[in-house]
């Protein structure tokens, strides 16, 4: 057996950021996707959002592909919530592209925080932008200039 620590913060939005998440379908959508994590042998540590996109902190062993993870979880869920939750009246999709950031352990608990308070953040403006941002399928990845010292 492997000994693996993987930190991911996942983020993805309905599709054209509709408000597709609604009350009446939050907790079973959650509740499904921890149980489908589950089977993929993940570890959820947090799941949270607002009506039109979630975050999901999870431990994604190494032997699976983050893409394949993300690629499995939205397609069931959307499955999920178009044919077995029987009153959801709308076409259920998320859109396209994901974000995904990873992070060290000791950042696990400030991970875990953001994402379960995700409506009090985005009620009181304590957000932070980058890991609310729209993600496109082709985004490409974020570039971090190295500064030259001073002379």
């Amino acid at each position: 057996m492997a000994l693996w620590r993987l930190y991911y913060h996942l983020i993805w939005s309905t599709k054209d950021r509709q408000p597709l998440i609604t009350t009446s379908i939050e907790q079973e959508l959650y509740d499904y996707m921890i149980g489908k994590a589950d089977s993929f042998r993940c570890i959820t540590h947090a799941i949270g959002g607002i009506e039109n996109h979630l975050h999901l902190v999870v431990s994604i062993p190494p032997k699976l592909s983050i893409a394949d993870f993300v690629q499995g979880m939205k397609g069931s869920s959307s499955h999920h919530v178009n044919y077995e939750i029987t009153d959801y009246q709308t076409k259920f999709t998320w859109q396209r592209g994901y974000g995904v950031f990873s992070f060290g352990e000791k950042k696990l608990d400030t991970a875990i925080d953001y994402v379960t308070n995700q409506k009090q953040h985005h009620r009181d403006g304590s957000l932070i932008p980058l890991l609310e941002k729209d993600f496109e399928e082709d985004d490409a990845p974020i570039k971090y200039e190295k500064k030259s010292p001073s002379p």
